[in-house]
């Protein structure tokens, strides 16, 4: 019998420590305080747990809360993990899996989007094809040159990724981006 596999009566399923690891969306209300950050990450440092976005910003100024977004990957036991380990950090308040959510509400993920500036070099033909393709894009020229251009789009992460990617061979020359700010549809809030 494989080690992998344990039976439940005349059935297998996949034992916790090898199921497939997912990307997760987090969503973390804490107090708007110094170290609250430093301690959210070092626990991921800590623990070698990976974070693939961050973004943090005061979201309820009276209250002194900032909301913290984080995607991670990891099986379902690890996510449990971070989830149950972030809840014990004093300044925390709540702990929100917005991809749990997302799927408790019938959606396949929360609404995701990302802002990113791209400079690009840009004279003669490649200017006007940088422009054409920016225009495609929906992205905002947010300053330019005679020699370059900001761009300035907002989207998907995997919109933002191809659009870097058409930029490339036009003569990119710097990307900055936010990292990913998500919600959940739906009247409910966090």
């Amino acid at each position: 019998m494989n080690a992998h596999l344990q039976p439940t009566g005349s059935a297998y399923f996949i034992s916790p420590e090898t199921a497939a690891a997912e990307s997760h969306t987090l969503s973390v209300l804490v107090a708007n305080e110094p170290g609250t950050l430093a301690r959210v990450i070092g626990l991921f440092s800590g623990r070698g747990y990976n974070i693939e976005s961050l973004t943090v910003s005061e979201t309820e100024h009276q209250a002194h809360l900032s909301r913290i977004t984080i995607v991670t990957r990891g099986t379902p036991q690890v996510l449990e993990q971070i989830k149950a380990q972030l809840e014990r950090i004093i300044p925390v308040h709540r702990v929100v899996d917005l991809t749990v959510r997302a799927r408790e509400l019938g959606q396949e993920r929360p609404i995701e989007r990302e802002v990113a500036l791209v400079k690009v070099a840009g004279t003669g033909e490649t200017r006007a094809e940088t422009l054409r393709l920016a225009d495609a894009f929906h992205a905002k020229v947010v300053d330019a040159t005679v020699e370059h251009f900001i761009l300035e789009i907002t989207g998907k992460s995997s919109k933002i990724d191809q659009f870097v990617a058409i930029m490339k061979p036009l003569g990119l020359i710097e990307v900055c981006r936010t990292g990913i700010a998500a919600m959940n549809r739906g009247p409910q809030g966090m």
